[in-house]
């Protein structure tokens, strides 16, 4: 029986994560899973849905985000996972998932300045982002708390490009 490798992507909004996951998902050749995509599944249910920092369906995709990895781990696959990962509540519900996977942990980086703009560009052209709380990350910052685990880590600042590149971050998933 293989070990699956569980890919965790982090930082906070507008650092750039879910290029990243995407693109090392890619990379990798394995599937991502995204807590944004998940909730803007369920907000395309919800018309009329108005997003806060913890709405309803921001507790909701907690047990479905973890439901699927545990899905994909205990059938041995490789996975990329996409979110914040920066509330206590997500290093609780990663903890039963370190005894199915070996863990690398990708923290983005991002300068405060991009990160705002990057959030505005998304509310300007994005629809699907009024899933999420963007415009309250914006009219008030909150502070963000890096994921810490016991698990190999890689610091990617993402504010032009990825430092250190793509090739490098690929490599260490792979190690």
């Amino acid at each position: 029986m293989g070990r699956p490798r569980l890919i965790l992507v982090t930082g906070p909004p507008g650092a750039g994560k879910t290029a990243l996951a995407y693109a090392l998902g890619t990379a990798v050749g394995c599937p991502v899973v995204s807590r944004d995509a998940i909730k803007e599944g369920m907000v395309a249910a919800e018309p009329g849905f108005a997003a806060a920092t913890s709405d309803s369906l921001t507790r909701r995709t907690y047990g479905l985000f973890f439901a699927t990895l545990d899905l994909f781990l205990r059938a041995e696959v490789t996975t990329v996972a996409e979110a914040a990962f920066g509330h206590r509540r997500w290093a609780e519900g990663l903890q039963s998932l370190t005894e199915l996977a070996d863990l690398r942990v990708i923290r983005c980086q991002v300068t405060e300045l991009e990160a705002r703009r990057r959030m505005q560009r998304r509310l300007d052209a994005d629809p699907t982002r009024a899933a999420h709380a963007d415009g309250e990350h914006l009219a008030a910052p909150q502070g963000f708390t890096p994921l810490s685990l016991d698990a190999p880590a890689l610091n990617v600042q993402t504010s032009a490009g990825y430092d250190p590149d793509l090739a490098s971050v690929v490599a260490f998933c792979r190690a």
